[in-house]
């Protein structure tokens, strides 16, 4: 992709480690979220905030309070659905890391 000096790469992609991160959790739990057979009643509050939380990713270093309310909403559809509990876990570390301060 050729672009001028100074104008940002339109794919989204952003150089913050920990953006990356949350983009690669956020696509993981959404594939296993997706290949879930079982129906629960929140199931699509959590593949809204998932969804939310992937264009936030999109979109370069995101909101902690957005976050923090996306991960308790997600947390909260789908906590008791054992076979999500490693995919949730591994979005919570990723939203962890923009509330610890820079350098740990």
């Amino acid at each position: 992709m050729l672009r001028s000096l100074g104008q940002r790469p339109v794919t989204g992609r952003n150089d913050d480690p920990r953006v990356a991160e949350l983009r690669a959790a956020v696509s993981r739990l959404r594939r296993q979220l997706a290949a879930h057979p079982a129906e629960f009643p929140d199931r699509g509050i959590a593949e809204d905030e998932l969804a939310a939380l992937a264009a936030m990713a999109a979109h370069g270093t995101p909101e902690i309070p957005r976050l923090r309310r996306s991960l308790l909403l997600i947390a909260g559809a789908i906590g008791s659905v054992s076979a999500l509990g490693r995919g949730l876990t591994q979005v919570r570390e990723a939203v962890e890391r923009f509330v610890e301060p820079p350098g740990r």
